[in-house]
């Protein structure tokens, strides 16, 4: 949904008002399964590329702790360590979602995940599926320090024991999704355009071949959206991003505070 309604001159029969409708209409449309193309090769990516991510947050968030607060809990150490796990996680995840948003297009060419792969690097290069790789970073670093301060603050604020309890992770995962990803939605505008490079909006603003850049990318969002553009599918993409960060939290808690208590378990 949050693809298709970021688009920025669609076709006339995928202009949608709001998300219900986006996703009536592409049901009735298009099949129930559609809104869920291409998620399989996002799943396929997703567990090493948490993996990696969780395992560098906690590494660097108690390393820098301890220098800049000797132990306690730097919000200043949180954003920069939530800041270089994005590096590992994207690396892995970037090409995943070029290939998920390019098969969630209306009137997508491609029939299967291999085919898209297959044809996008025939005809436009391995490049391709890391074009939009440093606007991803550029928008996921802002988006990963908002997120974590935000997280390990309304811990804080409504579990400052900081004990395993799955509501306070759920909440606090939901709120600071919520919040990074109203923020930094104008960035994800900008990655959707550079993933999807839709024709008809790039012909409209006398763009020949593939658009590559941040700069090139806001200018084009501009041209065509005004401010407003920018602010595209802002609903969907904090819908999307509440229960995938609640959900990706309390999972977390629950397997750190599963594997800790073994762990003291066996030493006892």
């Amino acid at each position: 949904l949050q693809t298709r309604m970021q688009s920025l001159q669609p076709d006339p029969k995928a202009q949608y008002r709001s998300v219900y409708e986006a996703l009536k209409k592409i049901v009735l449309t298009e099949g129930f399964w559609r809104p869920l193309r291409g998620i399989n090769v996002t799943m396929l990516g997703a567990g090493p590329a948490h993996a990696m991510y969780f395992a560098c947050y906690e590494k660097m968030k108690k390393s820098l702790s301890d220098t800049i607060q000797h132990g306690g809990n730097s919000h200043l150490a949180n954003g920069i360590a939530g800041s270089v796990a994005t590096l590992l996680h994207d690396a892995v995840m970037n090409p995943a979602e070029v290939v998920k948003q390019r098969m969630q297009m209306f009137n997508s060419p491609y029939k299967s995940v291999l085919t898209c792969i297959r044809t996008v690097q025939k005809t436009e290069g391995f490049g391709a599926f890391y074009r939009s790789y440093t606007t991803q970073l550029t928008m996921n670093v802002p988006f990963q320090a908002i997120h974590f301060i935000t997280y390990e603050f309304m811990q804080e604020q409504i579990n400052p024991h900081r004990e395993y309890n799955p509501r306070s992770h759920i909440v606090s995962g939901a709120i600071a999704g919520a919040v990074a990803a109203a923020a930094t939605t104008p960035l994800d505008v900008c990655k959707t355009l550079l993933n999807t490079q839709e024709n008809m909006a790039l012909s409209s603003v006398n763009i020949s071949g593939h658009l590559s850049g941040m700069v090139n990318a806001f200018k084009t969002v501009y041209q065509l959206g005004g401010i407003s553009g920018y602010f595209r599918g802002v609903q969907a993409r904090v819908i999307y991003q509440m229960p995938s960060t609640a959900i990706a939290w309390s999972v977390y808690e629950f397997f750190k505070y599963f594997l800790t208590k073994r762990k003291l378990e066996k030493r006892t």
